[in-house]
């Protein structure tokens, strides 16, 4: 069985169908969702042990602002021209045939539902921080949430979305607040490292730039629910450009407060340099102050995540390349069976996650490859298909695309001389995915 993109899975309101009820809100709260997460309070430490200049810390955010943006002008199109649910995998099916668009579905629903996993441990490393008669249950902690987000959204998407909305709402706000006190309370070490820099070689920019693109992932969202928009051609380019501009304005206010209360030098090497300047910001409870708030970060993650899953492998079920009991649509609006499948997986990497680490690093250069499979469908889509309707257009296509591009095989390019490792598994994985791609194919026409 093969439908297309924009076809509903079933037209009996029985067994349900998805809903058309979303808006602009929601796809900048999945943006901010789905990107604010555990990698913040980590990155900055790495990022200053490379660049040792204030100018340059800052600058690799603002770079990496701008490389969301292009992406998002190439996503905007493609999103409103194929209102599809399944995010990327949507336009590489479409633009580059089955087998790329399964690479593109497979990978991304495998490596969000370990994003699930990964997050959940960390919410509960923190838990155990905040309230220490935890200690010990992290991995319970972690499958819990993981667990109660999937009845939340099992329950249907407006559940879904307005937890969504809540969530990403205080998160922002909270955010909005660390900033401002930094500012207000910070000691002007900015001032004290000024003059420390000499321009560090292309690697360490290289490698810098590299943990500030995976720390924006996730600008992507608003692609992932075209199909529950409910005027897709409008919402989802609205969505982008406001979610990649919030986000923006946060991490590189957030960063610049940073250094505005620690020396550049502190922040090197620490993975938790913004609850040291919380410490100077708030006193005693800094830590606390801090930890709450990135537990808020990431349970709002956790609930894009699920939303996000959920969608891919739907897509991928309808398209024939899953078995299509995970088509099946709850009168709320939510892919249960697939939603299940995506909450089941995750839990499995949290039992693992002694050993789902190089699983994790293999997937997440994935994240970047989608990037520059959807890029490359944009101009192949505008080859082919010239006639068909785009609300919305790239600005600057095809110049903003193939600069878009070029950063990201740029990207993956310092990946593999970073990472060989792991860059020998990703080619293995991908060696694998032909024979398992013929097998999903036979079990979904069974």
């Amino acid at each position: 069985m093969h439908l297309s993109d924009s076809a509903e899975p079933h037209s009996n309101r029985t067994r349900g169908s998805l809903l058309k009820i979303l808006g602009v809100g929601f796809g900048v709260a999945v943006v901010i969702g789905n990107t604010i997460s555990a990698g913040i309070v980590r990155t900055p430490g790495e990022i200053a042990v490379w660049l040792p200049s204030v100018g340059l810390f800052l600058g690799v955010w603002i770079l990496g602002g701008v490389y969301a943006l292009l992406g998002a002008n190439a996503l905007a199109e493609l999103g409103a021209m194929i209102p599809g649910s399944g995010g990327q995998y949507t336009f590489s099916r479409r633009a580059l045939g089955n087998y790329a668009g399964f690479i593109v579905g497979w990978s991304d629903w495998l490596s969000t539902s370990g994003t699930t996993a990964t997050v959940a441990v960390v919410i509960g490393e923190y838990a155990e921080v905040l309230v220490p008669k935890l200690t010990g249950h992290r991995v319970g902690i972690a499958v819990g949430v993981t667990v109660f987000f999937a009845l939340l959204q099992w329950r249907g998407l407006r559940w879904g979305s307005w937890t969504q909305n809540l969530a990403s709402s205080l998160k922002g706000l909270g955010f909005v607040l660390l900033i401002a006190a930094f500012f207000l309370f910070g000691g002007g070490a900015a001032a004290a490292v000024a003059a420390r820099d000499a321009g560090p070689p292309l690697v360490s920019v290289v490698l810098a730039l590299q943990a500030v693109v995976y720390t924006y992932d996730g600008w992507s969202g608003p692609v992932y629910f075209s199909e529950e928009l409910r005027n897709p051609g409008r919402d989802v380019p609205r969505a982008l450009f406001f979610g990649c501009l919030g986000i923006l304005g946060i991490y590189v206010l957030l960063n610049a407060a940073l250094v505005y209360v620690l020396p550049l030098g502190q922040i090197a090497g620490d993975n938790f340099a913004l609850g040291n300047a919380a410490r100077l910001a708030f006193g005693n409870w800094g830590d606390t102050v801090v930890r709450s708030l990135m537990v808020l970060s990431m349970l709002a993650g956790i609930n894009a995540y699920h939303l996000m899953a959920t969608r891919v492998l739907f897509g991928l079920c309808r398209d024939g390349l899953f078995p299509l009991a995970a088509v099946r649509v709850n009168q709320g609006g939510t892919p249960s069976v697939a939603l299940w499948a995506s909450a089941g997986v995750a839990v499995l990497f949290i039992l693992w996650s002694g050993t789902f680490q190089r699983l994790i690093a293999v997937m997440s250069f994935f994240f970047v490859a989608n990037y520059s499979m959807s890029f490359t469908s944009l101009f192949v889509l505008r080859r082919r298909e010239p006639t068909t309707p785009r609300p919305f257009r790239a600005w600057g296509h095809p110049w903003t695309t193939g600069l878009a591009l070029l950063c990201s095989l740029t990207f993956l390019a310092g990946a593999v001389a970073g990472d060989t490792e792991n860059s020998l598994w990703t080619l293995a994985c991908l060696a694998a995915s032909y024979p398992v791609y013929r097998l999903t194919r036979r079990a979904a026409a069974r």
